[in-house]
This record gives structure tokens, C-alpha cells and sequence, in this order.
């Protein structure tokens, strides 16, 4: 098995921004083979500034979406919804400036969209949520790319809370465009076996997030990372395995989040420990840095 290891930009900014080139540049000093890069504002992103550094550090990138307030496939406004596959477009936009092969993210609803509903009304959202997916991944199977949608925690959606729940999604979607992704932070509050979840999940599989139960550096909590490790093993994965947490120096994502504290020193410390770990778990050596990634920026 050979992945590759990635941090998400959120461990230390919100929005990512075409400013954010020497993050960019200090994530791959830190040994990191790939960036993932949430795309809270496209208009923010100029692909023309961001892919050259990119080539320059020899980071392989991937975008995920941002699902806050307005972006919501499952919306009874269909304006709402309008909205919510422009802003998708714009990812894929994205993603081809950029040689990214698909767009990430709980993607068929408004993050925080967790209500008490009942079985007519859950039906309607689930059938909304397939049928808009449907345009998004035609959309998307067009331009070459592909979908990855995540599960997240039942404190943060009501629809989409496990792999099973994905992959019955990616079946209502019925375009094979549609694939599945995986974050091991709702996995250890939602999964009954982290392992069982993920072969489960099998050739659908194209990206993995870790984060520990905490949120905290990958390694030191709860997460059954042996399981993880053999799991995929199993279903021959061969995508990138992202660390994703969050900045506690932006007050409004860390609340978003609920992160009240440092979990390390700095982010840097953060992120470098989380990759060791990952690096002994699947015993994989450390990544030499280019050249330019070295040399003082202009």
C-alpha cells in the first residue's frame, strides 16, 4: 500500500486565500506530500497565483467545500439550492486550474443542519439531496472530475452521519461520478467499527481525512489506528490521508468547531507531530523537501 500525507490549510488560517503562498511553502518544509485546500470564498483563490507555488514545492493539492449558511442542497427554497451547485461549479473551476481530481465535503447540506424531523420530511431531504447530487456529479463526470462526499457527526447533520449512510447515498445518486470519503473524527463518534466501515466503503473510497476523537494531534487519542491502517491496507488505498484540525487563532472557525484550547505550542508542532505518527503507522519515510522549497522567497 502507498499513500501520500497532506494537511488541510485550516490547522492554520481561515479563509485560505491567493495571500497564503509561505503557508503553502511551510507545510511542505514540514514534510507533507499534498495541501488540502478549503475553499471558504473561490473569489478569494486565483489559481494563476496559488499553482506555481504549488509546482515549485511539489505539494500535490485537493479542495474541499466549506457548507455554511446559504450553501444547502436539501433547502426547500430552490434559489437556495441554485446557489449551492453555483458555489460547487466554482470548486470544479478550481479544481481544473489547479489538476485536482475532485471536489470534497459534506456537500449535500448545510453544516449544523440537525433537527428532529419526521419520516416524510427526512424522505423529501434525502431524495432533494440525491437528485441535486445527481446534476453536481453529471456536472462534474463531465468535466472529468469526481465527487467525494463525507459523512460528518450527528451533531452536525441529521442526513449523512456514517460510510453506510454515504455509500447509500452515492447508490441514490447513481452517477459514477459520485464516491465516498472518509473523516476518522466522525468515524469514532458515529462508527460501530472504524475498520469494518472503511472495507465496506471499498473502490468508493478516494480520500481520507484523520483527526483524533479530540481533535487533537493524530496519534494521541482514541482513534483504533491500527484498524484504520489495516483497513485500508485491505481495500488496496492508494489516495492521500489528510491531517485536518483547526486554528484556534480564528475565533469564529474555532467556535464553529468547538476548540477552546492549543491542543501543542505552535500549529507547525501540531502538524509535525500528527505526521510523524502517520509515517510510523504505515512506515514510510520522511519526505525530502525540494530544493526551492529551501531557498528564501521573493
Amino acid at each position: 500500500m502507498s499513500v501520500t500525507f497532506g494537511a488541510s490549510t485550516w490547522l492554520w488560517t481561515s479563509p485560505f486565500t491567493s495571500d497564503h503562498g509561505e503557508l503553502l511553502r511551510g507545510i511542505a518544509r514540514l514534510g507533507f506530500d499534498a495541501v488540502e485546500l478549503p475553499i471558504e470564498d473561490p473569489d478569494l483563490v486565483d489559481p494563476a497565483m496559488i499553482r506555481p507555488i504549488l509546482e515549485e514545492t511539489g505539494l500535490t493539492p485537493y479542495l474541499c467545500g466549506a457548507f455554511g449558511p446559504g450553501r444547502d442542497l436539501t433547502n426547500a427554497d430552490a434559489s437556495v439550492r441554485a446557489n449551492t451547485r453555483a458555489y460547487l461549479s466554482r470548486l470544479m473551476d478550481l479544481a481544473e486550474a489547479l489538476g485536482v481530481p475532485f471536489i470534497a465535503g459534506p456537500m449535500y447540506a448545510q453544516v449544523g443542519k440537525a433537527r428532529q424531523l419526521s419520516p416524510d420530511e427526512r424522505r423529501r431531504e434525502w431524495d432533494l439531496a440525491a437528485a441535486e447530487l445527481h446534476t453536481v456529479a453529471t456536472e462534474a463526470g463531465n468535466r472529468g472530475l469526481k465527487l467525494a462526499i463525507e459523512a460528518i457527526n450527528r451533531f452536525e447533520s441529521d442526513l449523512v452521519n456514517t460510510t453506510a449512510d454515504t455509500l447509500r447515498l452515492v447508490r441514490a445518486i447513481g452517477h459514477p461520478a459520485a464516491k465516498a470519503m472518509i473523516d476518522t473524527f466522525h468515524m469514532t463518534i458515529e462508527e460501530a467499527d472504524l475498520g469494518a466501515a472503511i472495507r465496506e466503503a471499498g473502490d468508493d473510497l478516494i480520500h481520507v481525512q484523520v483527526s483524533e476523537n479530540h481533535r487533537g494531534v493524530t496519534g494521541t487519542g482514541l482513534t483504533p489506528w491500527q484498524d484504520f491502517h489495516d483497513a485500508l491496507r485491505d481495500i488496496r488505498y492508494s489516495g492521500a490521508v489528510v491531517i485536518e484540525s483547526f486554528t484556534p487563532d480564528n475565533r469564529d472557525l474555532a467556535a464553529a468547531v468547538c476548540i477552546w484550547k492549543r491542543f501543542t505550542a505552535t500549529q507547525d508542532e501540531f502538524a509535525a507531530r500528527g505526521l510523524a505518527f502517520l509515517r510510523d503507522l504505515f512506515d514510510q519515510p520522511a519526505r525530502a523537501p525540494r530544493a526551492a522549497v529551501l531557498s528564501t522567497p521573493a
